[in-house]
């Protein structure tokens, strides 16, 4: 699996994204300063880039510059609270891939780094499995389509990235918490019950036995119609 190399010096930012990249089998480090990103990113040792451009002691389009002028083919996602046209234009033609725009949703930035890691030759992420299965449904991690009962049908995205998340923890408790900052971001109210919407949503259209409630703690997705781990095992899995 691909290693990503997060450059972010907004703690919670940063480990939002580490976590969601962690909990779909990527590897991460984190950095919080240009010179410490431009050695790393130079190392050879990742497989993209996630750079902030609102750095401590360098802007982030300085360590792009540093990065292309001694050739790093390195692909490169700038993620910055900059929406400006111009910001926008200059990461690009300074050699950044993509660019994006905080705030920002994780399935969004997940979707970016998938394709960017598709056009790299030789890339890790060319060996994942594209299909994940449970009971009678399987998702199909490239249309975002999901079969059930061997019809396909279409997903919404939050549809599809949160049966994704329960499609990659079988048997696995998951708390209201870990699926919000999954699927809606760092930024959603907590209050809200949108989780508990859209699990009924999954419940409708791939079948009511797959994601079983655990009152007062979240849901799981039960394996050949049996729950496995206990709540206490699901703490090895945080958002």
């Amino acid at each position: 699996m691909a290693h990503i190399l997060i450059v972010e010096d907004e703690p919670r930012i940063a480990s939002f994204i580490e976590k969601g990249f962690k909990s779909h089998g990527y590897t991460t480090t984190v950095a919080e300063e240009a010179d410490e990103a431009l050695s790393l990113a130079l190392s050879g040792l990742f497989d993209l880039l996630i750079l902030d451009l609102g750095l401590p002691d360098k802007d982030g389009l300085e360590v792009l510059e540093e990065l292309r002028g001694q050739r790093a083919e390195l692909p490169v996602i700038i993620l910055t609270a900059r929406d400006d046209i111009q910001d926008k234009v200059i990461g690009l033609e300074g050699g950044a891939d993509d660019y994006m725009t905080k705030p920002f949703r994780f399935e969004e930035l997940l979707a970016r780094v998938r394709v960017r890691l598709r056009v790299v030759p030789g890339s890790s992420l060319t060996s994942e499995s594209l299909t994940l299965m449970a009971h009678n449904v399987m998702l199909d991690l490239r249309t975002r389509k999901a079969k059930v009962n061997g019809q396909w049908m279409e997903l919404p995205a939050r549809e599809f990235i949160l049966a994704e998340t329960f499609f990659r923890h079988p048997g696995q408790v998951l708390t209201r918490q870990q699926l919000l900052d999954r699927v809606w971001g760092y930024d959603y109210d907590p209050g809200s019950n949108i989780v508990d919407v859209y699990v009924g949503y999954l419940r409708k259209k791939l079948g009511n036995s797959l994601i079983e409630t655990v009152r007062g703690v979240g849901y799981r997705l039960t394996v050949n119609g049996h729950s496995k781990n206990s709540w206490g095992q699901s703490k090895k899995w945080m958002l």
